[in-house]
């Protein structure tokens, strides 16, 4: 109410100044004679207008009809305030008539928020709701029409939308960039140059090494932050996201209270906010990446661990040993407790949690030929079970399963298939597939909507699309099975056992590059930005490697390595940090920018 006092005030200021100023130049200039109009003789019908810009020339109905009179529309804000003109702001037009050009200037005012749409005028919110159902390129050629379209294809919501459509952005609010539509350019270009830094292999390389932990036994990432386990029972973190990779050890210590080795590190998760570690001895110790390095939360199994998966958004711990599976969380006041325990009849070979779940952790777990689906308070369920047909992989979803199944192969000549499950119903969806070999490994939860990939022992990455049964495309380049895989919209990455990374285009078909190690690739992550891969051994305690504790190192190709792409790195930019900077004597060996080049640069 105050701010319509306040307009109302201004109204009447500016009106007073228009009729002194009008005053003070008619007294000024006595001499200037204006025109008069002719009065209209009484009972005369109004000239009708011409053209297509009057309205008051077209009949209404019948010819003989009086044509209609253009009238005046009512100031809004004054009939929303109850005001009545004051006498001395109202100049009598000569011949009679009311009509003024103060009168005609509010008027176009009030108009200001309707848009012209072809012979209507809309409110400006409707016609924006009906710009937010085209593109950016349909908004492009509409902000070539007239003025006011321009102003409504540039407005700040639509681009905002866009933005947010095509995933750039996306945790950002409206009032976070001054031009949504600049910023979206911005963003397209870096995504551009990104992709052409993909395929043409341009970015930084480094090599992940812990010299003290000797052999490496788990790699796991997260948003780029990646974490590993050793033999020496240590667990690194890295952040790729940083230009130095600097993070801590979450376990350095190792007191004189326990002279023997120390047990493994056999398995590591990660996620946006804890870190997990899993040890032979059954011990499992639970870390906050925001308090440090002292473990917020430990417990033991009685036998060795075979299976661990943490849940990628929220505080969720699921472990498997021999038949036991049991699942630990933290309440709403931040202590951890046991949520479900679980005693199957076979063992556990791979576990997962399903993503997405806000109340009760919801686990699936494989043990040979069985799938089990478990939630805490509820009985077990079998997802399926064929005797004699083994899972040989395991992949979830928020609402999906997919696992790998042998047939009896050559002896039925029946093929290896990819099976879908939904969770909420308990059944198979499709079948995807047939292959003589394996599905070694499959990935689900990464992949785009309706799609999957999956690796086989026969050396092939085939990608499927969930409505159809047969491969969209398949791809050949490995020596020997794959083991790990992952795609996006575009491209499909690929490790084997036989240590190759390969980059593969997915809608052309083709290799764009590979990148050879010594031991099998047991982990991929990526984004658009960057890419993680670690050559893990598959022994643990080689040859010729002594078992005493002093022994800090064993020989460089037992060990294992990670390595970390950047392609977001700019090779012209003068304050981009070459990697050789970024090295440190006993962790890590820069490289050139080009992935290409084999001979790396001599440390420091």
């Amino acid at each position: 109410m105050e701010g319509a006092l306040e307009l109302e005030a201004f109204r009447r200021r500016w009106r007073g100044e228009l009729v002194r100023s009008r005053r003070s130049s008619r007294d000024a200039c006595p001499e200037r004679k204006r025109p008069r109009l002719q009065p209209e003789p009484e009972g005369a019908a109004p000239e009708p207008v011409s053209g297509w810009g009057g309205c008051g020339g077209i009949p209404c109905g019948e010819p003989d009809a009086e044509p209609c009179k253009r009238t005046a529309k009512p100031c809004k804000w004054a009939a929303e305030l109850h005001l009545a003109p004051e006498p001395d702001c109202v100049q009598e037009a000569p011949g009679g008539g009311k009509e003024d050009f103060l009168g005609q200037l509010i008027r176009d005012l009030n108009e200001i928020n309707e848009v012209p749409f072809f012979d209507v005028q809309l409110p400006y919110e409707l016609a924006l709701k009906i710009f937010w159902f085209l593109s950016r390129t349909e908004l492009g050629r509409c902000a070539q029409v007239s003025k006011a379209w321009k102003i409504l294809a540039e407005d700040q919501v639509l681009w905002f939308q866009l933005c947010q459509q095509e995933g750039f952005m996306p945790d950002s609010q409206i009032s976070d960039s001054p031009c949504w539509k600049m910023t979206l350019l911005e963003c397209r270009e870096k995504e551009k140059a990104l992709r052409t830094n993909w395929k043409n292999r341009i970015g930084a390389v480094s090599q992940l090494q812990y010299e003290l932990g000797k052999v490496l036994c788990d790699v796991h990432s997260c948003d780029g932050v990646a974490i590993a386990g050793y033999t020496s029972g240590d667990v690194k973190l890295w952040d790729t996201r940083t230009w130095d990779y600097t993070a801590p050890v979450l376990e350095p210590e190792h007191g004189l209270a326990d002279p023997g080795p120390r047990p493994h590190a056999s398995f590591v998760r990660i996620n946006n906010s804890l870190a997990v570690a899993a040890y032979n001895d059954g011990v499992v110790k639970v870390w906050s990446l925001m308090i440090g390095r002292e473990p917020i939360h430990h417990y033991q199994h009685n036998q060795k661990i075979q299976a661990m998966a943490l849940s990628p958004e929220g505080a969720a711990v699921a472990t498997a040993s021999a038949f036991h599976i049991r699942v630990e969380s933290a309440n709403d006041n931040g202590y951890w407790e046991t949520v479900a325990d679980f005693e199957i009849q076979k063992p556990v070979n791979s576990l997962q949690l399903v993503p997405q779940v806000t109340d009760c952790p919801v686990t699936v777990a494989t043990a040979k030929e069985d799938v089990y689906l478990l939630k805490a308070g509820e009985a077990t369920k079998v997802l399926h079970s064929v005797y004699g047909q083994p899972v040989t992989c395991l992949d979830v979803s928020a609402s999906e399963a997919a696992f790998g199944v042998n047939s009896f192969g050559w002896l039925l000549k029946e093929p290896n298939k990819i099976l879908l499950y939904r969770l909420e119903t308990g059944r198979c969806v499709t079948q995807l597939g047939s292959s003589l070999c394996d599905f070694t490994c499959v990935n689900l939860q990464d992949s785009p909507p309706f799609m999957l990939v999956t690796g086989n022992m026969d050396r092939r990455v085939r990608v499927y699309d969930l409505r159809r049964s047969n491969p969209v495309c398949s791809f050949y380049g490995h020596q020997l099975g794959i083991s790990a895989v992952q795609m996006d919209d575009w491209k499909v990455v690929s490790g084997g056992e036989d240590g190759l990374v390969c980059v593969w285009d997915q809608r052309m078909g083709t290799k764009l590059w590979e990148m050879h190690a010594r031991h099998p690739v047991r982990h991929i992550w990526f984004n658009s930005h960057s890419l993680i891969t670690a050559n893990i051994p598959s022994e643990r305690t080689p040859r010729g490697a002594s078992l005493m504790d002093d022994d800090l190192t064993a020989h460089r190709r037992h060990r294992g390595i990670i390595y970390a792409y950047d392609f977001s790195v700019d090779q012209l930019a003068a304050e981009s940090i070459l990697p050789i900077c970024r090295s440190s004597y006993n962790e890590r060996t820069g490289y050139n920018y080009s992935i290409g080049l084999t001979v790396p640069y001599d440390n420091i």
